[in-house]
């Protein structure tokens, strides 16, 4: 169940309208990165978790980031409030309605047109939100990892979007909303750790005779080692010879067939199976000859179009009509 407050969790003050900001801000609103986002993906998240501790705090975070959705509506509806009655009522001439709206590199038509300057769910390009941007697995290792990476994001987004506006109270909004993204890490991070073992993610064990090997498949310039890539923790195989059929086996492709499926195939080989002897005219061909007579003479020739008599191929010359 949802209640809702009709104060803000922290209060929006914009100095003065900007509708290119505000078209701006709309990333966070319904982009990829954005607290809607982050809504739909912790509560579903909740919805399917079975550890109520979990459970718990994916819902908490949830209904936070619907409170930070409604932070970023109204500080996109602010920005925009000097062109909504203009728009709405129409004072303005049409040009120079055009040059209030575009004018200093301001893209922001999408949101004060379409949308009345209103708050949209799309991102900063006017794309609309989606549900693929929900990449929820329900294993809580996969998903908390996910998370993390999903807050870091978000806090980078923000941190672009404060560098962009000098307005100091969006920048304190949007600093706040910023921080509660390192403390939505932090929570993910200590759940994720509170799970033993949690990694690899899921039951299954990897492979033991490929889980620490690291293949060096990218050669021809500068080689970089590091932990991730060198040490005692990883066999490194730079030898392209032992990069194929890693398994033991050749590296080829197989499978086994019924006898009739195995027929059919064989069939199928027969039918469209190329000649290559065959050396028919093609239409890129007819197209370059310069004299429409040598098609006759080409298909008489089994094909080939006759040379001129310098040994070359017959082009058309420009403007020629062309058969």
């Amino acid at each position: 169940m949802f209640a809702h407050n009709k104060r803000l969790q922290y209060t929006v003050r914009v100095s003065e309208p900007n509708p290119g900001l505000a078209n701006l801000m709309l990333e966070q609103f319904g982009g990829p990165q954005g607290e809607l986002a982050a809504a739909m993906r912790y509560f579903t998240q909740a919805v399917a978790e079975d550890d109520p501790g979990r459970k718990d705090m994916l819902f908490d975070i949830a209904t936070e980031e619907l409170s930070h959705l409604e932070v970023i509506g109204n500080i996109v509806c602010m920005l925009n409030k000097g062109a909504k009655g203009r728009l709405a009522e129409a004072v303005d001439e049409e040009g120079e309605m055009y040059r209030r709206i575009t004018g200093a590199g301001n893209d922001s038509h999408i949101t004060q047109v379409l949308y009345g300057a209103g708050a949209p769910l799309t991102n900063s390009a006017g794309v609309p939100w989606t549900a693929a941007y929900i990449d929820s697995i329900s294993e809580p290792t996969a998903d908390l990892r996910s998370n993390i990476a999903a807050e870091a994001r978000a806090k980078i987004v923000y941190e672009r979007l404060i560098a962009l506006t000098p307005d100091p109270g969006v920048r304190e909004a949007l600093g706040f909303l910023m921080t509660r993204e390192i403390a939505h890490q932090k929570s993910f991070e200590k759940a994720l750790y509170s799970i033993q073992p949690n990694f690899p993610p899921g039951k299954t064990a990897g492979r033991p005779e490929f889980a620490s090997v690291y293949y060096n498949m990218s050669q021809g310039g500068p080689e970089l080692n590091g932990p991730w890539n060198s040490g005692e923790k990883w066999q490194v195989v730079s030898d392209r010879d032992q990069q194929v059929g890693v398994d033991g086996g050749g590296g080829e492709s197989s499978v086994t067939l019924s006898t009739e499926d195995a027929e059919l195939l064989n069939q199928m080989a027969r039918r469209t199976m190329s000649d290559p002897s065959a050396d028919p005219l093609t239409g890129a061909e007819l197209g370059m000859t310069a004299d429409p007579g040598a098609i006759d003479s080409a298909s008489a020739a089994g094909g080939k179009i006759p040379p001129t008599p310098d040994g070359s191929v017959p082009h058309a010359t420009p403007g020629q009509t062309r058969h």
